[in-house]
């Protein structure tokens, strides 16, 4: 696993415009506000865009890779059409399968169950109905956090609704596999619960 993965403060930019289809993210690095990872979905099909712009968006397939500046591929977070409920596969640099995330039926704010490749739970997101507060947590005790509050020294990057920070505590190893589940999950809450 990629060392950058092991770092516990993420900050995320998502891409915004007008007729965007794609969803695409920076992750910066808040020590010294560079970007450490790209989040891209390049290969979107012209079904798949043209529903981008509907009311079936939050339905639609995704493919977003997670890569480093350089172009070596980290993370796959991809998900076929969704009819009442997502699930969404995390594969590792290789595409090997890491886990999934099944979406909770009439969760309210929104909340998935994360697994890992046995199907095995291995922790909870979920959510705030009124606000961008997410935290991941298993057996009680949490494992991350995602917010829209930030004080640090990234705090000009949060310029927009589109920008958040992901903070994973001391206590998940820093070569578990968790963290890169953690991280893909980051990926679905805007485009799942968010959209």
């Amino acid at each position: 696993m990629n060392p950058i993965l092991s770092q516990n403060l993420f900050l995320v930019k998502e891409h915004v415009g007008m007729f965007k289809a794609s969803n695409n993210y920076d992750i910066y690095n808040p020590e010294n506000n560079q970007i450490i990872l790209n989040c891209r979905e390049n290969n979107l099909g012209f079904f798949t865009k043209v529903l981008r712009f509907t009311d079936y968006k939050r339905a639609t397939p995704f493919n977003v890779e997670i890569s480093t500046p350089s172009g070596e591929k980290l993370i796959t977070v991809k998900r076929g059409v969704a009819i009442f409920r997502s699930t969404v596969e995390v594969l590792d640099e290789k595409d090997r399968l890491v886990g999934t995330f099944k979406q909770k039926f009439f969760s309210i704010g929104g909340k998935f169950d994360i697994l890992d490749k046995n199907e095995k739970p291995v922790a909870t997101l979920q959510g705030k109905w009124t606000g961008w507060d997410f935290k991941f947590s298993h057996e009680g005790r949490q494992l991350a956090q995602v917010s829209k509050k930030w004080a640090g020294v990234g705090k000009e990057l949060f310029t927009s609704a589109d920008n958040y920070v992901l903070q994973i505590e001391d206590t998940v190893p820093a070569d578990s596999a968790l963290r890169q589940l953690i991280l893909g999950a980051v990926m679905c809450i805007d485009m799942v619960l968010k959209e």
